[in-house]
């Protein structure tokens, strides 16, 4: 698909527009800026009507048993949530430093995975758009682990060289999703620890498998890498919840926590034919865990069962 031709002068008009409101975020307490982002949320429901039909199929389809009005609450709930991810990221770099951090983040439920990033072995760090999956990167920063993670570069470079800034804040270092494999091989190579979101829509020649009980074309490459490098799979994820009593400020901004759902070796998958789909399977599943409870934190409106099996295809076109 041929890119649409760039407009600089709008580029720059949007990362103005971008810093502009980034500028208000901070000017604004921490409990407004919050409310501006609630507003923001319904603005967008109401505005958006594309992506909210994507979200109220997507939710309806993995949840059948929800009534109309529940699947609609949903999709709001998803909206406000990602609104104030947005207005939290803003924060993120004033509000979470080595001596706060437990204000806003429980750690405790990552341990299961500190054997994997703390090995000499190369390791693979697994999520999804779930939670606030930026926010893990930060926190793993503060901890003084290096890590890199994958991502796609924006199309407008401003913007790009702005969220680049944010991410690598605490010494995460970010590959581009394209056109830096070799870069990619050196750091799995050199025993690094690597990112990725693992639950984006692979096309054609991904590999089908299920999730939320409809086949979803997932890619390949986080088992192949698993297999060729010898590195093990923590799939973290990164929900917002309630946070316990007693914690300073009472997590009025934000409290989120860090779990490590599910550790794979792929030592164990050794010499299966099967062992690609059995690892993206297995993978898969503890997303899906993750996301099922917390299912308004999920990023429903994207399009993930876009491709579909070419069996279902040639069915629906005889």
């Amino acid at each position: 698909m041929a890119k649409k031709p760039r407009n600089p002068r709008v580029e720059y008009l949007v990362y103005l527009a971008v810093r502009l409101a980034v500028m208000v975020v901070h000017a604004l307490p921490p409990p407004l800026a919050l409310k501006l982002a609630d507003g923001l949320a319904w603005l967008a429901y109401h505005v958006d009507k594309r992506h909210r039909l994507v979200a109220a199929e997507n939710i309806a389809h993995a949840f059948p048993l929800l009534t109309p009005a529940a699947v609609d609450e949903r999709v709001r709930a998803t909206y406000r949530h990602f609104a104030r991810v947005a207005v939290e990221m803003v924060l993120l770099p004033r509000k979470l430093h080595v001596t706060s951090w437990r204000r806003y983040l429980n750690l405790y439920p990552w341990t299961p995975a500190l054997a994997t990033v703390l090995s000499d072995r190369p390791a693979l760090v697994v999520t999804a758009h779930f939670g606030n999956w930026e926010l893990a990167g930060w926190m793993i920063g503060l901890t003084g682990l290096k890590t890199y993670a994958i991502a796609r570069v924006l199309d407008n470079p401003h913007l790009e060289r702005f969220l680049k800034r944010l991410r690598q804040g605490t010494g995460q270092t970010i590959i581009a999703k394209k056109d830096d494999f070799d870069r990619l091989q050196d750091v799995m190579k050199a025993g690094g620890k690597l990112a990725t979101l693992a639950d984006q829509d692979a096309g054609p020649r991904g590999l089908f498998v299920n999730f939320f009980g409809r086949p979803a074309s997932t890619h390949k490459a986080v088992a192949l890498m698993a297999l060729e490098f010898d590195a093990p799979l923590a799939v973290i994820g990164v929900p917002r919840v309630p946070a316990p009593p007693g914690t300073p400020g009472g997590g009025a901004l934000m409290y989120y926590e860090v779990v490590a759902e599910d550790v794979i070796d792929p030592r164990d998958y050794a010499g299966r034919p099967d062992a690609v789909r059995a690892i993206t399977e297995r993978y898969t599943a503890a997303v899906e865990r993750l996301i099922r409870r917390h299912p308004e934190q999920y990023f429903w409106l994207h399009r993930r069962w876009k491709t579909t099996p070419a069996v279902r295809k040639a069915k629906a076109a005889a």
